[in-house]
């Protein structure tokens, strides 16, 4: 089932939450689930280039295509960073 361009990735954005609030002192041990979810994001931004799909957020041109996605340039340069 497909989920609403909005919802997308929040199942990893969950499971990264539940790991923060987990090991509050050791965020480290989350690096797994945080790689999930900018994977899922960097899926979700390109898909979305791929059908030109833009939509207007705050005044800006930023696209908003998940509540549970950072800014794409923000996604793109941690998986350059954590490959």
């Amino acid at each position: 089932m497909k989920q609403e361009p909005r919802q997308s990735c929040q199942a990893e954005a969950c499971a990264l939450q539940s790991c923060l609030s987990a090991n509050t002192y050791s965020p480290e041990r989350c690096n797994a689930h945080l790689k999930r979810l900018y994977q899922c994001c960097s899926k979700l931004y390109h898909d979305n280039a791929e059908n030109n799909v833009k939509e207007r957020v705050n005044g800006s041109d930023q696209e908003s295509i998940s509540t549970a996605c950072p800014m794409q340039m923000v996604v793109e340069r941690w998986l350059k960073n954590h490959p």
